[in-house]
């Protein structure tokens, strides 16, 4: 842990303090901005001025556990990670229990994930090497009977953009994907926001086997691990994407 500096204001400490007590203001309990979101957690270190989700790279030096609320109070949101607000939390009902979200499940690693508890689909379509359709029997209310899904931590090469010709490998990681999922049983997990700014789904799909496809198009050199904004395998898909790179696989050869 770093030492005292005194430039950050002592109120930061003082607050750190007293909450590791478990002295709140009443002010704040009674406050019903913050009494919503009590079981959601989140992080901080213990130099920073932002509060950051779990994974967030913002982390790798320290890492305290606080609720939502608590953060909130004393922090401002990473804008990398982008975790929730508590407005934002408390108008967001929560996840049925059929999806199955690595963020909350804590999964060791992605290859730890038990399909077994993972909600089922086909897929139906592939749009190019990191975007799939699948088809959801009896969906839970949060989906659709088919959803465009954005694959989770992964980036592949451009085919289908509208401004951008199709880039290098991209046909051969498009074919992966597609050889690979279509027409195929595949198990969906999920991770902290459901969605992206396109309404596409946001997921890990796992096939049959027990594979996490996102993670197997970077071992393979197909993809690099995208890390724009954080998720929960973040670190071990870079970790494949170093092999890849080291192996002069796919996009490294």
């Amino acid at each position: 842990m770093r030492a005292f500096n005194p430039k950050r204001g002592w109120a930061k400490y003082l607050f750190l303090f007293f909450l590791s007590l478990g002295v709140l203001s009443p002010c704040y309990a009674e406050d019903p901005r913050f009494s919503a979101d009590a079981e959601i957690i989140v992080f901080v270190t213990n130099s920073g001025k932002k509060y950051h989700r779990d994974g967030c790279s913002s982390l790798s030096r320290s890492k305290i556990a606080l609720s939502l609320g608590d953060a909130a109070r004393a922090y401002g949101p990473c804008s990398i990670c982008r975790p929730p607000s508590p407005e934002k939390a408390a108008l967001t009902p929560p996840l049925s229990s059929a999806l199955y979200r690595v963020s909350v499940a804590e999964p060791p690693g992605f290859s730890a994930v038990d399909i077994s508890r993972l909600l089922r689909a086909e897929v139906v379509d592939h749009v190019d090497g990191d975007t799939v359709r699948v088809r959801i029997a009896n969906p839970p209310p949060e989906l659709g009977p088919v959803e465009t899904i954005r694959l989770i931590g992964v980036d592949t090469p451009e085919t289908v953009h509208p401004r951008k010709e199709v880039e290098p490998l991209g046909r051969e990681a498009s074919d992966f994907t597609k050889t690979r999922l279509l027409g195929k049983t595949v198990y969906l997990a999920f991770d902290w926001d459901l969605r992206d700014r396109y309404n596409r789904l946001l997921a890990y799909i796992y096939t049959e086997e027990g594979l996490c496809h996102n993670a197997e198009i970077i071992r393979a050199g197909f993809g690099h691990a995208y890390t724009r904004f954080s998720f929960r395998f973040m670190e071990e898909f870079r970790v494949l994407e170093r092999g890849a790179r080291e192996n002069r696989r796919g996009l490294w050869e």
